[in-house]
This record gives C-alpha cells, sequence and structure tokens, in this order.
C-alpha cells in the first residue's frame, strides 16, 4: 500500500521568491513519485517525475524535485516564481507494480 500527504492545502508567494510545495510519501516497496500541475482551465499534465536513479529531479518550467527517502520526502522547489505558475500541482506514488493504482492529492499554489 502506499499514500501521499501534502502539507500545505494552500500556498501564496510573491512573484520572484522561492516556492516550496511538501509532498511526503508511504510505501512499502520503493516508490514512484509524481508531481502534475493543472492550470486554470486546463487537464493534468506531468511536471516531473521519479523512478529511480539520480534524487534530484529536473521538471518543466524550472520546477524540480529531491527524493529522500530517509525523510520519505518528494517536495516540490522553484527558486523564482511567477505569476504563471499560479495552479494546482498533484503529487502521486505509486509503487514498482505497474499495474497498482497510485494516490493522487492536491496543493493548490495561488498568487
Amino acid at each position: 500500500a502506499q499514500s501521499v500527504t501534502q502539507l500545505d492545502s494552500q500556498v501564496s508567494v510573491s512573484e520572484g521568491v522561492p516556492v516550496l510545495l511538501r509532498c511526503n510519501y508511504s510505501s512499502s516497496v520503493s516508490p514512484y513519485l509524481f508531481w502534475y500541475v493543472q492550470y486554470p482551465n486546463q487537464g493534468l499534465q506531468l511536471l516531473l517525475k521519479y523512478t529511480s536513479g539520480t534524487t534530484l529531479v529536473k521538471g518543466i518550467n524550472g520546477f524540480e524535485a529531491e527524493f529522500k527517502k530517509s525523510e520519505t520526502s518528494f517536495h516540490l522547489t522553484k527558486a523564482s516564481a511567477h505569476v504563471s505558475d499560479a495552479a494546482e500541482y498533484f503529487c502521486a506514488v505509486n509503487d514498482t507494480v505497474p499495474e497498482t493504482a497510485g494516490q493522487l492529492n492536491t496543493n493548490l499554489l495561488r498568487y
């Protein structure tokens, strides 16, 4: 079984400042971890994913996340926020069995 917890239901930041969206996971096996973004009136878009190997994952639009197994975390960060980043952000986890469904939680980033 696996699950994710997003620790901030809403994050407000000013343009140009760093962004942090926190995600902690629970998984009995080595997990796949994902961040998705949903811009207003659009569908879900994959932002980045961790499957194995390098723990620091770089995504689109300057976002990155670091897989920290010891802290069971996969926090999403961006060095400098832009007004166009205003959206809903979803952290998801899946185990290494492809047919097993993952859990999706939401985190809203507003300006």
